[in-house]
């Protein structure tokens, strides 16, 4: 597959990312580390909680995309990086078990006014449990151009 760059990634385009199943060990050792509320790390505080179970951390799930991310599209392109977001949602809880899908969609993109060949692509990543959205974020990546 040739280097993604920012000629490719043209508005409406959707790159599918694949699946992944939640790992509860996994996502146990991230709540520990980065994100210890009771909901996160206990089931009975879990299922006492509004969430219903022992649940993961946004930051998780939003970890799990980044990888999917890295692997199916950022390490194989001229990236150069994100300035940030504008938007993240956490729609719906995750738990152990289940089986996230994982999409990015390209919503526009811009040449740099003030660094030749780098493009600005505003994109949409998005986690599904089926019928379910758990996560919709959207950021700037910063690409190189092949010009």
């Amino acid at each position: 597959m040739a280097t993604i760059a920012y000629e490719d990634l043209t508005p409406g385009r959707v790159v599918d990312l694949g699946k992944v199943e939640v790992d509860r060990d996994e996502m146990l050792e991230f709540a520990r580390r980065f994100d210890p509320q009771p909901f996160h790390l206990d089931e009975e505080a879990g299922r006492n909680s509004v969430l219903g179970g022992l649940c993961a951390s946004g930051w998780y799930t939003a970890s799990l995309w980044m990888r999917a991310y890295v692997d199916h599209v950022l390490a194989d392109s001229t990236s150069q990086g994100s300035p940030g977001g504008n938007e993240l949602s956490w729609t719906a809880p995750v738990f152990p078990g289940d089986v996230l899908h994982f999409q990015l969609e390209v919503l526009s993109r811009r040449l740099s006014k003030s660094k030749p060949g780098l493009g600005l692509v505003e994109i949409t990543g998005t986690a599904d449990r089926g019928p379910d959205r758990v996560l919709r974020f959207t950021f700037l990546g910063m690409f190189g151009t092949r010009a």
